[in-house]
């Protein structure tokens, strides 16, 4: 697909400013600059990523109340119920206050709802089962936030509740005795881009003592897999968690990392996001989660390995059931939408599986760039899980069919949603109304956002070590891209394994090896002696014994006359 390459405008003024107060190479000024970081003190945070970074967790509102009531919880002898969600964010923030309860001396059940037969969020039939287990305070983990109905619930039950969200928050709040989320509108926390992992450390810390350091490589493995902004504590957390996945003491996580064969390598945000927390997701997609709690809270070696091969057995069913829908949703698109008149894909069928909805929603992001909503039907009920693009803010965008829904929440990016069968036709309409305001026909072509234009002669050891210092990369800290014009292709193409393209290319002065994951596509494009202009990512290429510099290629485009 065609892309529009975004280079951004550089700004010499501000860049030597910062590459003079930091003293840091001009590339690495203008990189920060690009990410939105202007200040040198902002900056310096940035770069240095240090647990002094952190915030006090009682600047959230209402972590004394929760404290408050944890201890007299303990004091009291009362039994304390975790209810979290069935995500990585979820299962890890469980895991997280389970820990921290239990060194506390609490008695302590946890309880992950069922993504099928419960749905996300707390439900009513909870109150009646906490209540025959003698549950007298109830404390929710990633979820809760909008859930006024069910608290009250709860309460009439006499059993008290502590909400522990990160998700957006309605001007109406659920009267429980806490609700700790930095989005509150209310809220004086410095930073309000938290994972609910990070949320659910900060008051294990308020809890234990804000040196308690413990769970690091839970907390990073949490917020990298929800997709959060590495910014602010983000970073910090993920900068000094990545490590701790490393030389993990949890037995879940060890075996998890066994099987998946990364013991001993260097941990990225990849390693979480493509196969760590899709081992963890797949239980929760497929069946239940409560597995992967049990994994991370498992006790033993023989345990934990245990539940790693039957999370593995179910992350291979989850990859078959989503390949299946994948392929039968794309077709639906072809022979449905109207791509003159729809500017929003929505996409419904009975038999497909709630649990992978959202990965196939991405995948139609993917594949024809406009904001997608994908969803199960059954019985009536249509659920299921949208996805957006850059300009269009799917929250705002579902707040305004309210009134159609059954339930909704989400971000800007992401979202869940549930409708009756009957309303989906209004829907369809009014989302496109929507997105006809505020989409316009260029927002529909994807971009690409260039860093720098530079020549190949800055390509070496050196613009590696400058892009590795800001490391971890994620969302809202991109890693860096280049982009080289008129260069010649040096060699015939080969096309490797799974679409591999690779050539090589020079300057006149300079030649590189390039390589495109994926983009077999890309070949007529790159006839030997054929001039290209190229976007691409600056690599090592270890196979050999001397380590040399690749270009990693994001795009192609042939060279424009001079």
């Amino acid at each position: 697909m065609l892309k529009r390459w975004l280079v951004k405008i550089p700004n010499p003024k501000l860049q030597v400013s910062l590459s003079d107060t930091l003293g840091v190479h001009p590339v690495v000024a203008q990189l920060l600059i690009n990410r939105g970081i202007e200040s040198p003190q902002e900056a310096k945070d940035f770069l240095s990523g240090d647990v002094s970074g952190l915030h006090d967790p009682f600047l959230l509102k209402d972590m004394d109340k929760a404290v408050a009531r944890i201890n007299q919880a303990k004091q009291n002898k009362e039994r304390v119920l975790i209810f979290g969600d069935y995500d990585v964010d979820g299962v890890t923030s469980s895991t997280i206050l389970t820990n921290a309860l239990k060194k506390m001396g609490i008695d302590v059940l946890t309880h992950i709802p069922h993504r099928v037969k419960d749905g996300y969020g707390l439900n009513h039939t909870i109150a009646k089962k906490a209540k025959e287990q003698g549950v007298t305070l109830l404390i929710t983990v990633d979820c809760g936030i909008s859930a006024i109905d069910q608290v009250e619930t709860l309460r009439r039950e006499g059993i008290d509740v502590i909400i522990v969200d990160h998700h957006e928050a309605a001007e109406s709040l659920p009267r429980a005795v806490a609700v700790v989320d930095p989005k509150r509108k209310d809220c004086p926390y410095p930073f309000g881009g938290l994972a609910a992992v990070a949320v659910t450390f900060k008051l294990a810390q308020a809890l234990l003592g804000k040196d308690y350091m413990k769970d690091l490589d839970l907390v990073a493995l949490g917020t990298i897999a929800d997709i959060v902004p590495l910014r602010g504590e983000n970073r910090i957390f993920v900068k000094i968690g990545l490590p701790e996945i490393q030389r993990t003491k949890n037995f879940g996580l060890l075996a998890l990392m066994k099987n998946a064969r990364i013991i001993g390598k260097k941990i990225t945000p990849r390693h979480v996001g493509f196969i760590l927390g899709p081992r963890i997701n797949a239980m929760g997609r497929i069946a239940s989660a409560e597995k992967s709690l049990g994994l991370l809270l498992s006790q033993s070696e023989k345990e934990a390995q245990d539940i790693a091969q039957i999370l593995e057995d179910h992350n291979r069913e989850r990859q078959k059931k989503q390949g299946a829908i994948i392929e039968e949703a794309l077709s639906m698109v072809e022979d449905q939408i109207n791509f003159q008149k729809d500017r929003i894909i929505i996409l419904s069928k009975e038999g497909w599986h709630k649990g992978v909805v959202g990965i196939v929603a991405s995948r139609v992001v993917d594949t024809y760039y406009r904001p997608s909503i994908v969803l199960a039907m059954e019985e009536g009920i249509a659920t299921g899980s949208a996805r957006s693009i850059a300009g269009f803010h799917l929250f705002d965008a579902l707040s305004e069919c309210a009134d159609l829904l059954e339930n909704y929440g989400g971000h800007k990016y992401a979202a869940g949603v549930t409708i009756r069968e009957e309303k989906l036709e209004a829907f369809k309409e009014r989302m496109n109304e929507i997105a006809h305001e505020k989409i316009s026909q260029e927002d529909l072509t994807p971009s690409l956002s260039v860093d720098c234009e530079i020549q190949l002669s800055s390509v070496n050891m050196k613009l590696v070590d400058i892009v590795q210092k800001l490391e971890p990369y994620g969302e809202a800290n991109p890693e860096p891209i280049f982009c080289s014009r008129r260069l010649t292709v040096k060699s015939p193409p080969a096309i490797l394994g799974r679409g591999t393209l690779k050539f090589w290319v020079t300057d006149g002065k300079n030649i590189f090896s390039a390589v495109g994951f994926g983009m077999e596509a890309y070949r007529p494009l790159v006839d030997q002696g054929k001039q290209i202009d190229i976007a691409y990512k600056v690599s090592i290429d270890d196979w050999k014994k001397e380590p040399v510099v690749q270009l990693e290629l994001k795009d192609i485009k042939e060279a424009k006359e001079a």
